[in-house]
């Protein structure tokens, strides 16, 4: 699994240990000028001999560049059968098994994965740990400009391999064929609280006006244009006790408490 972060430090942890115990044999991690304990994190992952972490310390947002390097490492140091290229926020969910025998018993043709993602949203509740607060789960998942959210990918292991803009999609020699499945999904945890969304904006929007040559990342772009664009965007997706009631009963929201629960079971929570 490759990872690009900035700031994860209260989602990082969890990442590692559930991806660790559903099958994932390493992690390649670039930290993006990270200023809270992230790093610190993810050094000790490298002491345990399961991580490796490089420090990005360009200002410009260059995603696909450096995950295209950190995928083809993957194969090129670590010869990886199947390449996950995630986010910190992002838990890819086996349906059955662990993510090694999902991806195991995929077709030998089939090169790259496509996966859904559904977005769990932030509430009100005062428990600093995110996943004892949200576990409520949107029905029809969209991004910040109300768009519906699009796929990740997945791909076997390969020198070639290019991947583009927000991981959404991957180029390998020799046009492999994708595949959609609904073995695997990704419980996905972008908006926790008010100040991690915020910053988060602020950070990305100042990356991006770094590196001007890329495009793309309208969300950033559109939320960081206004003095209050991520303050209210975050308002209208807070669950308060009301607005959870309304929309459970009508099929908006569900409960889903498999991550908390499966982190409980084996004592990661």
């Amino acid at each position: 699994m490759t990872l690009l972060i900035r700031n994860e430090e209260d989602v990082l942890e969890a990442n590692l240990e559930f991806h660790l115990a559903q099958g994932v044999d390493r992690f390649i991690i670039m930290d993006h000028l990270s200023c809270d304990g992230s790093r610190d994190i993810v050094e000790r992952y490298c002491r345990a001999g399961v991580a490796e972490l490089i420090v990005q310390q360009d200002p410009g947002f260059r995603q696909a560049p450096w995950v295209t390097a950190m995928a083809r490492e993957a194969f090129t140091k670590h010869r990886a059968d199947w390449v996950i290229n995630g986010d910190a926020d992002e838990f890819w969910w086996p349906c059955q098994g662990d993510l090694r025998t999902c991806l195991s018993a995929m077709p030998r043709d089939v090169g790259c994965v496509r996966v859904s993602r559904h977005n769990f949203l932030p509430t009100d509740s005062q428990s600093h740990r995110f996943l004892e607060r949200m576990t409520y789960r949107d029905t029809a998942s969209v991004n910040s400009l109300g768009r519906p959210l699009p796929e990740k990918v997945c791909h076997r292991g390969h020198p070639g391999v290019t991947v583009h803009s927000g991981n959404h999609s991957v180029s390998v020699p020799g046009s492999p064929q994708s595949s959609d499945t609904s073995w695997i999904e990704i419980l996905h945890f972008p908006v926790r609280t008010w100040r991690q969304y915020v910053r988060k904006i602020a950070a990305g929007a100042a990356a991006l006006a770094a590196a001007p040559e890329i495009r793309g990342y309208a969300t950033w772009r559109e939320l960081a244009g206004t003095e209050d664009g991520p303050a209210r965007h975050y308002d209208e997706m807070c669950l308060t006790t009301a607005k959870r009631a309304a929309l459970l009963q009508s099929g908006r929201i569900v409960r889903d408490v498999r991550l908390r629960d499966f982190m409980r079971a084996h004592g990661l929570a």
